[in-house]
C-alpha cells in the first residue's frame, strides 16, 4: 500500500512537471545594448534602466540580458531574443549596422530610447544612415531640443495602440530633454505617432538660450514605423545637477507611473505580439 501511494504521488508529479516548467519559460527574450561613457544624464538612465526593466521582466515573464558589447550585433547572437533595446546610442560599424537591418527586416522588434535616434551632420554622430534615420525611425536629423529637462505634459494621438490601452488623454511625463527633427513625421504615411507634446505645456524648457524655450508647434514623442515592430521614444535623458556641481541625478524616466506604464506596454507589444 505504501510502495502504491508513493508511486502514485510520483507519477503526479512527474505530470505536472512539464505545466510547470511552462510556466516559468519566459515569454519572450530582451537584450538591451548601451554605452554609458557620455552624457552623464545617459548613463543616469541606463543605470535606472537596467534596475527597472528585471523588475518588470519577473512580474511579466520576460528575460532581460545586457550588454555593452556592440559587437553582438550578429545573426548568431541576435536570434537568441525577440526585442533590442537600444537604451543610450547606436550602432556605428557597418557590420552591426547591416546585422541589425538584416533582425529588423526579419521581423524582429526594437525599442529605443532619447539619443538613439540622434544624428546630426557635422557631429560626432553624424546622419550617415540613410536606413535607420530616413526609413526605419524616418526623422531623419536632429533639429533642436529644449533646456533645462523638464516634465510636460504629453498626449496620446492613437489612443486604439495595445502600448497607450492603459492610457488618458493627457498625461504628465518625468522630466526629459526633448528633441525635434528636421523630417515632419505626420507627413510619413509609414509613422503612426503614439505620443505627442500636448498645447498646454508650452511654454516649454526653462533656458537660458531662447531657442531651448518652445512656445509652440508639434513635436512628436513617440512613435512606431508601421513597416516594422518597433517603438521610439525621446525619453531617456534625466535631469542632473549641473549648475550646483555634484552631477547628482535629480530626476528619474521612470518617475512618471503612466510613462512607466506606456514603456512597459510598448516592450510587451513588441516582444508579444506579431508584425503588423
Amino acid at each position: 500500500m505504501l510502495f502504491s501511494l508513493r508511486l502514485l504521488l510520483g507519477l503526479m508529479l512527474l505530470s505536472a512537471l512539464p505545466a510547470w516548467a511552462q510556466a516559468a519559460k519566459p515569454q519572450f527574450r530582451v537584450i538591451a545594448f548601451f554605452t554609458a561613457k557620455n552624457d552623464l544624464a545617459h548613463i543616469s538612465f541606463v543605470r535606472e534602466a537596467n534596475q527597472w526593466f528585471p523588475q518588470m521582466a519577473a512580474r511579466h515573464r520576460f528575460a532581460y540580458d545586457t550588454t555593452s558589447n556592440w559587437n553582438n550585433l550578429n545573426a548568431a547572437f541576435l536570434a537568441r531574443y525577440q526585442v533590442v533595446l537600444f537604451l543610450d546610442t547606436r550602432p556605428e560599424t557597418p557590420a552591426q549596422r547591416a546585422a541589425f537591418q538584416q533582425y529588423m527586416e526579419r521581423g524582429g522588434a526594437w525599442l529605443g530610447f532619447h539619443f538613439t535616434a540622434f544624428a546630426l551632420t557635422p557631429s560626432a554622430y553624424a546622419q550617415n544612415w540613410d536606413w535607420y534615420h530616413r526609413q526605419f525611425l524616418g526623422a531623419d536629423e536632429y533639429a533642436g531640443n529644449t533646456w533645462q529637462p523638464t516634465a510636460a505634459i504629453l498626449r496620446v494621438e492613437a489612443p486604439r495602440h495595445p502600448a497607450t490601452q492603459h492610457l488618458s488623454t493627457t498625461f504628465t511625463s518625468a522630466p526629459n530633454e526633448w528633441y525635434k527633427w528636421t523630417a515632419d513625421l505626420r507627413r510619413n504615411p509609414d509613422i503612426q505617432i503614439l505620443l505627442a507634446i500636448d498645447s498646454s505645456s508650452f511654454p516649454l524648457g526653462t533656458g537660458p538660450k531662447p531657442h531651448e524655450i518652445w512656445r509652440g508647434g508639434y513635436y512628436p514623442v513617440a512613435w512606431t514605423n508601421k513597416k516594422y515592430r518597433m517603438v521610439y521614444l525621446n525619453m531617456g535623458h534625466n535631469d542632473m545637477d549641473y549648475e550646483g556641481g555634484t552631477n547628482r541625478t535629480l530626476s528619474a524616466t521612470f518617475g512618471s507611473p503612466p510613462q512607466s506604464q506606456f514603456i512597459l506596454d510598448a516592450l510587451l507589444w513588441l516582444g508579444r505580439g506579431k508584425k503588423h
